[in-house]
């Protein structure tokens, strides 16, 4: 019985980390078709994803809260009522004011997920790196079909169907979620399934505050992209896709689909190696890569993209993994729900300077620079991450296994 209350435990996590992005970005491409059908511009539009935007983070930190002190499952079984439900509301929007409203609900629901559900995930796993790897490919899925999803619901039945019909979807899976609760299907362990070394005290503080400093830029980078990707393809590549919202969301969705396979290699570098030289390695390397980007009108602009999302993300279990090094068990929630409100929330500056940078400059390239600037900061700061030894961890992983 425990054996299965874990595989579907892990099972509704992963799936809800899909539904946390994929619900968050489903308005960056209905915004395109907003654009034309209210006769507004793009800046004035994108605006209104910024109230959703901010919640995603900021709600992180009570919902963590919530989530050590009350209850994981129960903080789940809220997420996929209430994205659900702020989604069909969207749809039914008929103003900017009330898809503003709604729109912030589905950020204020969806912040309960990383805060949550990932502290979950890691109580259960084994192999920390692996496990979150594997939950990351779900995350990467709800970022590449979010632009696919709204664009084929758009273009076929028009852009409510965008949100409602993706809305029922989740609240079908958070009814079959609280039954299973009610079942006591699932589980909601306090402590982790393979306890680590208790880490320096003087290591403490130093990756707490060297980490805030590099997810916020590593959050920054994340959300800016996956907002104004659609955008920007729409800009440059419009000829090619014919104007079509399903190509703009096609690419995209390639784009993440693409970034989704590397968090498994990225788990497993962190599994195997230092996960300080990891996380510093993946924060160089997208420099390049963005500048290039940069200066590409040119469909190998969405190559570059796909490998410029992929290093961002292959860090993403390393990071995870040293925050949960770090922290006790009693306060992961808390922990992880402080990371989002600066990945999510803090950095959701970079969303909100999109619609600026637009208004003054007509188009994004001069976004580029700034997730430029956000790489070298994080790779900066990494450096002053404590050494770590992946040997001495590894035995207490492979003797948990052998049990």
């Amino acid at each position: 019985m425990s054996r299965h209350a874990g595989i579907l435990t892990l099972s509704f996590s992963s799936i809800a980390h899909t539904y946390s992005h994929l619900f968050t970005l489903l308005y960056a491409t209905v915004v395109l078709v907003l654009e034309r059908e209210w006769g507004l511009g793009y800046d004035t539009l994108f605006a209104l994803s910024i109230p959703m935007s901010v919640l995603f983070g900021a709600a992180a930190l009570p919902a963590g809260w919530l989530g050590d002190r009350w209850s994981a499952s129960g903080m789940m079984a809220l997420f996929f009522l209430g994205v659900g439900g702020c989604s069909i509301w969207a749809g039914l929007a008929n103003s900017p004011l009330t898809i503003c409203l709604a729109l912030a609900g589905i950020g204020l629901f969806a912040a309960i997920y990383h805060p949550v559900g990932i502290p979950w995930l890691v109580r259960n796993a084994v192999n920390r790196g692996r496990a979150l790897g594997v939950n990351g490919v779900f995350g990467s899925a709800g970022t590449a079909g979010a632009a696919l999803v709204a664009g084929l619901l758009a273009d076929l039945y028009g852009w409510r169907a965008a949100f409602i019909i993706p809305g029922a979807v989740c609240l079908v899976t958070g009814i079959a979620f609280v039954w299973a609760r009610q079942a006591g299907l699932l589980l909601d362990r306090k402590e982790d399934l393979v306890p680590q070394p208790a880490p320096a005290k003087g290591d403490l503080w130093r990756v707490f505050w060297v980490m805030s400093a590099t997810m916020l830029c590593t959050g920054l980078l994340y959300q800016a992209t996956a907002f104004a990707l659609p955008k920007i393809f729409d800009e440059r590549l419009s000829d090619f896709f014919n104007g079509s919202m399903l190509g703009v969301g096609g690419m995209v969705t390639f784009v993440y689909t693409c970034s989704a396979l590397s968090q498994l290699v990225g788990g497993e570098l962190a599994d195997r190696f230092s996960l300080r030289k990891v996380y510093i390695a993946v924060q160089w390397l997208q420099i390049p890569v963005i500048l290039f980007g940069m200066v590409l009108i040119h469909p190998a602009l969405v190559g570059v993209a796909a490998l410029m999302v992929s290093l961002n993300v292959a860090g993403q279990p390393a990071e995870n993994s040293l925050l949960a090094k770090y922290t006790p068990p009693q306060w992961r929630g808390r922990a992880f729900g402080a990371k989002f409100v600066l990945t999510l929330g803090v950095s959701s500056l970079g969303v909100a300077v999109i619609p600026v940078i637009y208004r003054l400059t007509g188009t994004l390239d001069v976004l580029f620079l700034l997730l430029a600037g956000a790489a070298a900061c994080a790779g900066i700061f990494a450096i002053m991450l404590p050494r770590d030894d992946r040997a001495a961890s590894r035995p207490v992983a492979q003797a948990a296994a052998a049990e």
